[in-house]
C-alpha cells in the first residue's frame, strides 16, 4: 500500500470520526468510547486471518475460527457502539460464531457436520434479528401512536368503501 492509500484511508477515518461525534466534545475518551471496536477488537480479526492467509500457508484453518468471530463481532460492535443500538444488534454475535465455523468449514475439511450448528445459529441470529428489528421499529412507531392511528382510520375507509362499490357492481 502506498503513501496516499495510507492517507487517504486516515481521511476517510477522520471525516467519519467527525461527522459522528458532532456535538461532542473531541476527546480522547470520546474517540476510545466509540471506536474501541476498530481499534481493537477488529485488528485481532484481520490478524488472525492474516495469519492463516499468509503466514501459516493454510495449514491452520483453526485460526479462521477465533478470526472470524472477532471480526463479525467488531463490526456489530462498532455498529452499536455508533448508532447505539445494543438491543437490535446483539443476535450479531450469533452470527459471528455462525461465520466463524463456516470459515473452517469452508478453509478446512469441509466436514458436513459443522454445517448443523453453522446453520442453527445463523437461523436463530436472523430470527432473533428480524424480531428485535420489528420491535424496535415498533416502539419507534408507537412514539408517533396518533398518526398511526389516523393510517389505521384512512386504510379501514378505504377499504370500506372499495368493498361498499364492488359489492354494487
Amino acid at each position: 500500500m502506498n503513501r496516499n492509500a495510507l492517507l487517504g484511508l486516515g481521511l476517510i477515518a477522520l471525516g467519519i470520526i467527525l461527522f459522528t461525534v458532532r456535538g461532542e466534545t473531541y476527546s480522547v475518551g470520546t474517540l476510545f468510547g466509540l471506536f474501541w471496536p476498530s481499534m481493537f477488537v477488529l485488528p485481532l480479526g484481520v490478524f488472525f486471518h492474516w495469519l492463516y492467509f499468509g503466514m501459516t500457508g493454510r495449514r491452520g484453518a483453526g485460526l479462521l475460527v477465533p478470526g472470524g468471530i472477532l471480526l463479525v463481532s467488531g463490526v456489530v460492535c462498532q455498529i452499536a457502539m455508533l448508532f447505539d443500538l445494543w438491543s437490535v444488534m446483539w443476535p450479531g454475535f450469533l452470527f459471528a460464531v455462525s461465520v466463524g465455523l463456516f470459515e473452517l468449514y469452508w478453509f478446512g475439511g469441509r466436514n458436513r457436520w459443522l454445517l448443523i450448528p453453522i446453520n442453527i445459529l445463523l437461523v436463530l441470529s436472523l430470527l432473533f434479528f428480524a424480531l428485535f428489528s420489528l420491535g424496535a421499529l415498533w416502539n419507534g412507531l408507537s412514539a408517533g401512536q396518533p398518526i398511526i392511528a389516523v393510517v389505521l382510520i384512512a386504510a379501514g375507509v378505504l377499504l370500506f368503501f372499495r368493498t361498499g362499490s364492488s359489492r354494487n357492481a
